[in-house]
């Protein structure tokens, strides 16, 4: 029977963290998820953020500048943030920060866990999946709809003015500027929906749903198949099956292949794809290191612009 190690976390009690926090745990008298005012600054600081995710941190950096020490926790692409265990130091890293930014939708809940060990009022949590003006069903996976990156950067800056008022009109500018690198990417996924719309792709995992509902290909993979290898669960018997025969039956041009939620039946479906010469397009849940989320993302659209070139020969 197949069988995958299911996602868990481990959040340290709260008299273990309270021993490297006394002050966070003691002093407050307000939920975690508050937004403050009373944490404005008149003059220029140091925001102290701390990211779930590294994509989320990378923004962040974008919208600071200067003004702000981000720590992205989730920053490995090559490890399954399902299964991510926190730690002494990430807790620590929690209760100190002035900022934290989360996707939240059910994806990374042991932050709210950590959140809920430190509660401080003065601290601000912007949630990504909340200000996401794109939410596909049971898939929390927002980040990649690059429409869904102009409301959250904004949510950011927003939260960032808060902490420091003096700075204001530079995060604005930093808003303006990145609202316009997303634009390329835009202009990307309108290409391949002109040259590519209805072509049929396989996916093993919800999370490039958001890319290619916009691109308009057309995904025969049973939705109860990706959603089962996003929780880490048996995908049903009859929806691995479906996705065997769109592989080796050639009726898909390429496979979507998510390195980041590798199962024993994802392997191989990507074998089998491999073997029928079905271009495979690896995309990931974190940002590789290097790079920027932009150029992340660019690089898996001209990634997958190519596998599509090949696989339709058009």
């Amino acid at each position: 029977m197949f069988w995958r190690k299911r996602a868990f976390v481990r959040v340290l009690p709260f008299v273990i963290i309270c021993l490297f926090v006394l002050s966070a745990c003691g002093g407050s008298n307000g939920g975690a998820g508050s937004a403050s005012a009373s944490g404005s600054a008149a003059s220029s600081k140091l925001i102290n953020v701390v990211a779930a995710e590294n994509f989320y941190g990378d923004i962040v950096k974008q919208l600071g500048g200067s003004h702000v020490d981000v720590t992205s926790i989730l920053s490995d692409p090559n490890v399954d943030p399902h299964e991510y265990t926190s730690n002494v130091q990430t807790a620590q890293k929690v209760s100190e920060a002035d900022l934290i930014v989360e996707n939240s939708g059910g994806y990374d809940d042991w932050m709210d866990k950590l959140l809920s060990s430190s509660p401080n009022s003065h601290r601000i949590v912007v949630k990504g999946f909340d200000l996401a003006t794109t939410r596909l069903p049971e898939n929390e996976h927002v980040w990649y709809g690059i429409n869904n990156m102009a409301p959250i950067a904004q949510g950011i800056t927003d939260a960032l003015k808060k902490l420091d008022s003096a700075d204001a009109s530079t995060f604005d500018s930093n808003l303006v500027t990145f609202k316009q690198s997303l634009t390329p990417l835009q202009q990307k996924i309108g290409e391949v929906n002109s040259k590519y719309q209805g072509t049929p792709v396989a996916l093993t995992e919800t999370i490039y749903l958001y890319q290619t509902t916009p691109e308009g290909l057309n995904v025969l993979t049973p939705f109860e198949f990706m959603k089962a290898n996003a929780e880490g669960t048996d995908p049903p018997a009859n929806a691995v099956t479906a996705i065997n025969n769109e592989v080796n039956l050639k009726q898909v041009k390429i496979l979507i292949y998510n390195v980041q939620t590798v199962t024993p039946i994802t392997t191989n479906v990507q074998n089998a794809a491999k073997k029928q010469h079905i271009p495979v397009v690896p995309v990931s849940e974190t940002m590789p290191s290097g790079k920027s989320y932009q150029s992340w993302m660019m690089d898996q659209l001209n990634a997958l612009e190519a596998a599509l070139q090949q696989g339709t020969g058009r």
